[in-house]
């Protein structure tokens, strides 16, 4: 992880995620969350925004994508009451 000049971290990726998807730690504290994803499909990076006061912490450190984050769960159909 790389902090950028911009605030945002950028990450280097593993694995496919999508925008939305929360990043934890090895202990599942939510870090940041992905913006958008940029760079070649082969060695693809999220930009990711912070959501902790302390990220200068986990630089170099690696995160996890979060299986319960919101950007995985489908979105349930709601009916319009008439």
């Amino acid at each position: 992880m790389h902090l950028a000049g911009s605030g945002r971290v950028i990450i280097q990726l593993s694995k496919e995620l999508v925008e939305g998807q929360i990043l934890t730690d090895a202990k599942g504290t939510r870090v940041a969350k992905v913006m958008e994803l940029i760079g070649p499909v082969r060695r693809p990076f999220a930009s990711a925004s912070p959501l902790t006061n302390n990220i200068k912490k986990y630089i170099g450190k690696n995160v996890f994508a979060d299986d319960n984050s919101p950007a995985n769960t489908k979105k349930k159909n709601r009916r319009r009451k008439k």
